[in-house]
């Protein structure tokens, strides 16, 4: 089988996602009073609605209609006044009654977009961007500097229920093949569930990754879900089909379920679109199915020929009335809407002129962001860069090892503040600070009090650097014939001499210019 490299270059891939996310933290189910509870005993949170009992009638969640909307303002969406709940009929023991209700051909939202910005090695995948000069526009694509901005449409944001729970036993890797039995939870059944749909305007995994990203970042933002991919509150499915380059009719699309993380996202549409491309060179035809993504494997498998609509027989949910939202009531949910991230990130680049890069990670992280701005509060740029690089490195590394998330710790956005100054002022050393901080989230110490009893200091004066410099390039002739000679490593030798006479308080920084203006001069 080709490399996915090799295969764009003759075929353009042509990928749509529908993106599942459950309301996590409203309190109940969509239709009934039901507890949302994610890991409670199976079967203890169900009533006669959310089983489908005879005579029972459903009750719509106001606070979920609000997530809906608010999500659709957040990515753009036109808003619809007007709309309605269907059922979509299917024999599966997932749902009791056999239904699931949804919404039909208008949804609350519809027609949004989002913009990725695609660079680095990610927009390596894309090979259709020759001739594009920056600031150049082609298709749904314009170029930029350091790679391009993809301009993706989202088809609509439907409202519908979640499904309960299948649990196969005996069979491999929990499937239903070769299962000796299969257990139901309904705890799950009539959670409030949102299904996002994109135009199929994404050409690669990776920006199929990039926009899951994005809108992940989104959601946590608006407080909606907690966007949880390993417990099933965020999934995708992926639509994907080839057609040769330059060619504007469709192919034949496959379904791919199963990718619970972005890396399986990439990786199962990267198998999908070198498998297809493989049976349509040697001759054959792509059918219209549905697949599953195996990772352990790393290959997609056939689980059924896809159904279309007519197979579900929608019609309106008889139960419920048709929604008429107001302008003032979507205005009140607008006005509920928090700074979103790419706008965060853009503050954070104005405010304490972060790199791009920094600014976005800090920024797609609600806690994290929060931490930063209350640290950054009244430092200058340099102090406020030291922080971003201490959260998003020596900070994020500590707290993986332990296990912990920022809120759990003992550190204080102060004592950060304050290490950061210490080590933007030079006063001590990034080995060194790496020390302080271990000290601060494991005795909860006062970096000034610990580098001031630690005798941490760097010595910084330069007459005094100076002097030191000088004695120890006159001690070591030779080492400077190899410096000379073209061997500039040994200048480590030099930097290592003075930090044995200042007892390892010297600044390096400050050592390596010295050394590097004398031996030059020598």
């Amino acid at each position: 089988m080709k490399k996915l490299e090799e295969v764009l270059k003759d075929w353009e891939a042509v990928i749509g996602l529908e993106i599942h996310a459950e309301l996590t933290t409203l309190n109940t189910k969509m239709f009934c009073g039901c507890k949302l509870e994610f890991g409670a005993a199976p079967n203890t949170h169900t009533c006669p609605v959310c089983l489908g009992m005879p005579g029972a009638l459903p009750v719509p969640n106001k606070a979920a209609i609000e997530s809906i909307v608010l999500a659709g303002l957040a990515t753009n969406c036109d808003i619809e006044k007007h709309s309605m709940f269907y059922r979509k009929n299917y024999m599966y023991p997932d749902m009791a009654k056999n239904f699931q209700t949804t919404q039909g051909p208008v949804a609350f939202c519809m027609r949004g977009h989002l913009d990725l910005e695609v660079d680095g090695p990610a927009a390596k995948e894309r090979g259709d961007l020759a001739g594009l000069e920056v600031g150049e526009t082609r298709g749904n694509v314009t170029k930029t500097e350091d790679g391009y901005v993809a301009h993706v449409g989202i088809t609509r944001i439907h409202m519908e229920e979640d499904a309960g729970k299948m649990v196969h036993v005996g069979g491999g890797e929990g499937r239903i093949a070769g299962a000796t039995h299969s257990l139901v939870d309904y705890n799950r059944a009539g959670t409030p569930l949102i299904e996002l749909v994109t135009e199929p305007e994404l050409r690669t995994p990776e920006e199929a990754r990039l926009f899951m990203q994005k809108l992940r970042q989104i959601y946590l933002a608006i407080g909606i879900s907690d966007c949880s991919m390993e417990e099933g509150s965020m999934r995708c499915d992926g639509n994907i089909s080839l057609r040769r380059r330059g060619a504007t009719e469709f192919g034949t699309k496959t379904e791919l379920k199963n990718m619970n993380s972005f890396k399986n996202l990439h990786d199962g549409l990267a198998y999908e679109i070198c498998r297809q491309a493989e049976v349509l060179e040697n001759g054959g035809y792509i059918r219209q199915e549905t697949r599953h993504w195996d990772p352990s494997g790393k290959r997609t498998i056939c689980m059924r020929v896809k159904e279309t609509a007519d197979d579900y027989r929608l019609f309106p949910e008889p139960d419920l009335a048709p929604y008429d939202l107001t302008d003032e009531w979507i205005d009140g949910v607008r006005a509920k809407l928090p700074e979103l991230p790419d706008a965060k990130r853009d503050r954070f680049v104005a405010t304490w002129n972060l790199p791009k890069a920094d600014a976005a990670d800090l920024a797609g992280d609600k806690e994290s962001a929060a931490f930063f701005e209350e640290c950054a509060a009244g430092l200058d740029d340099a102090q406020a860069k030291k922080v971003a690089n201490l959260l998003l490195n020596d900070v994020s590394a500590y707290l993986k090892e332990k296990g912990l998330e920022l809120g759990e710790s003992q550190l204080a956005p102060s004592a950060l503040a304050e290490l950061a100054k210490l080590l933007a002022d030079d006063v001590i050393s990034s080995k060194q600070g790496k020390e302080v901080l271990t000290a601060m989230f494991e005795e909860g110490a006062d970096p000034a009090a610990y580098v001031e009893s630690h005798g941490m200091k760097q010595v910084s004066d330069t007459g005094a650097l100076e002097a030191i410099v000088d004695a120890v390039i006159a001690e070591n002739p030779g080492q400077v014939a190899k410096y000379k000679g073209g061997n500039t490593k040994v200048i480590g030798f030099f930097v290592g001499q003075c930090m044995k006479q200042t007892k390892g308080q010297g600044n390096p920084k400050l050592l390596n210019e010295l050394l590097a203006k004398k031996l030059d001069e020598a």
